[in-house]
């Protein structure tokens, strides 16, 4: 199908403004703020195109209206809403697009905070790593940390390069170097440099962008991008799917963008965590009874760069009751309570996936009369790891752990 844009069909122009307001447009932006009824935008934006403005200005309610009602309420009339950089990378765009067509739209974007870092530092900006912190816990940053690593990160304030700082510094990655660069393409822009571990730059514009290039420490705690963590990185009671047995599991989870994992007698959470760092549009729900194990969870998935995940703590099947439907199901633990399967496969959205592990013979009962019923494949996994046997070596075996994956008609 072929999308026809009408200019006449075109009612609203975003405009990206940068600091340096005005002198930065272009004719073709300019033209469209003297020629709008209503302006929108934040207090900045409009102050930056203040002389350009004719129509009313209209600032952005406070809260935020997500659904964009007084922009909406304008169809038809001259409409220009004013955008930082590019409206369409962590922009005002992405919200405005939710609610009114493309067609209706015309976009004038300015470069990126991204951008203008990148030229200003001379990196090239696809071997960089981006992230937007604004708005958003920054232990996101930490899957990020790798010896070598470019990072450049949208930050919210100007607390917020020290807090990046400690954070990584406490991570064993103290000699990396941060820049700051503040007020990007304004007459107040200014860079600054220093380490990870003797950060202490004061009086930060809130408006800035932090670029990172990290150096990791002999300690450093780098999640590798491979499956498999290593226990040790989890924070556990000795409740934890072992390394070896994780990174089958997750393999046979097989995430797909955009999947939400409810991970039943969630243990430690590494299943989930997992989960999570396989990519940033996936979501998971763990769900364990145990109040202290819950807390421990919410704790390792901060500590791995995934504080979006969700603990429910309470008990299978119960728990699951007005939980969005899952895309896939995974049950460590907690599978041989009445009704957790039945509960599980119920809620299981038609083609999503169920995979469930078991250690004890009784969880293994269950395993072989579900796949004596509905099929699916079954899986049975060992792992032997070398330790002492009086003064020599030898091989000592891990529990046996069955597998059973199904997938709902």
């Amino acid at each position: 199908m072929t999308m026809v844009r009408d200019a006449a069909q075109r009612w609203l122009t975003v405009v990206g403004i940068g600091e340096d307001g005005v002198a930065g447009l272009g004719d073709e932006a300019k033209r469209a703020i003297l020629a709008a009824s209503h302006v929108f935008g934040g207090k900045r934006h409009l102050a930056l195109a203040a002389e350009l403005i004719r129509g009313a200005a209209r600032p952005w309610p406070t809260p935020f209206d997500s659904e964009m009602r007084d922009v909406v309420a304008l169809h038809g009339e001259n409409v220009c809403v004013l955008a930082s950089g590019d409206p369409f990378l962590y922009g005002v765009g992405v919200t405005l697009a939710r609610a009114v067509p493309p067609t209706e739209m015309r976009v004038l974007p300015a470069p990126s905070s991204f951008s203008l870092a990148a030229s200003r530092l001379g990196w090239a900006l696809q071997d960089s790593e981006t992230i937007s912190l604004h708005g958003h816990a920054i232990d996101l940053i930490r899957p990020f940390l790798h010896h070598g690593a470019r990072i450049i990160a949208l930050t919210s304030d100007g607390e917020a390069p020290a807090q990046i700082a400690a954070l990584i510094a406490d991570s064993g990655f103290g000699a990396s170097r941060l820049t700051v660069l503040e007020a990007l393409g304004g007459d107040s822009e200014r860079i600054r440099t220093a380490r990870a571990n003797s950060f202490g730059l004061e009086n930060i514009n809130p408006l800035n962008v932090l670029a990172l290039e990290i150096e990791s420490g002999p300690q450093a705690r780098v999640l590798p991008l491979a499956s498999g963590l290593a226990d040790d990185l989890f924070e556990h009671d000795g409740q934890i799917t072992k390394r070896e047995i994780r990174a089958v599991t997750l393999s046979t989870l097989a995430p797909r963008r955009g999947e939400l994992l409810w991970d039943i007698g969630g243990g430690s959470g590494s299943i989930s965590i997992e989960w999570m760092l396989c990519h940033p549009s996936l979501r998971a729900i763990a769900i364990e009874h145990n109040a202290e194990r819950a807390e421990r969870i919410a704790r390792n998935a901060t500590n791995c760069g995934v504080p979006g995940l969700t603990v429910v703590s309470s008990a299978a099947p119960e728990a699951l009751a007005g939980l969005p439907t899952p895309d896939v199901v995974f049950i460590g633990g907690g599978g041989s309570e009445p009704g957790v399967f039945d509960a599980a496969i119920a809620a299981l959205r038609p083609g999503g996936r169920l995979i469930a592990n078991a250690v004890t013979l009784e969880m293994e009962a269950l395993l072989l009369a579900r796949h004596a019923a509905l099929g699916g494949e079954l899986l049975r996994l060992q792992v032997s790891r070398a330790a002492p046997v009086g003064s020599m070596t030898g091989w000592r075996p891990a529990m046996p752990v069955t597998q059973w994956s199904w997938v709902k008609p």
